[in-house]
């Protein structure tokens, strides 16, 4: 239950900030529902959907406007070539910072 309060509350959060207006509605639900079900044994797979997902102008990288929750929260940590977007194998590292 704390988990789906937790994915409304991020969603409800995310439509006030003009970063997400052009981001399909359904892919950031669906996004932060994945989001919050990402622990440090989280598959490769569940990643990069979620990368898929986030990756809203399909420039193969995640910008800091497409960048929600834990993501937004460790973008410096995880953008290890400091070009302030993440690709896929940056965020893989996603699931080394979740407990």
């Amino acid at each position: 239950m704390k988990k789906v309060t937790l994915s409304l509350v991020i969603i409800i959060s995310l439509f006030s900030c003009n970063s997400v207006k052009n981001m399909d509605t359904s892919n950031l639900s669906k996004a932060t529902v994945l989001l919050s079900s990402l622990n440090s044994s989280s598959s490769v797979q569940q990643i990069v959907s979620l990368f898929s997902l986030l990756d809203s102008n399909e420039d193969k990288a995640i910008s800091t406007t497409e960048a929600i929750g834990s993501i937004a929260e460790h973008f410096m940590r995880l953008d290890a070539d400091r070009n302030s977007s993440l690709d896929i194998t940056e965020l893989t590292g996603l699931s080394s910072l979740l407990k």
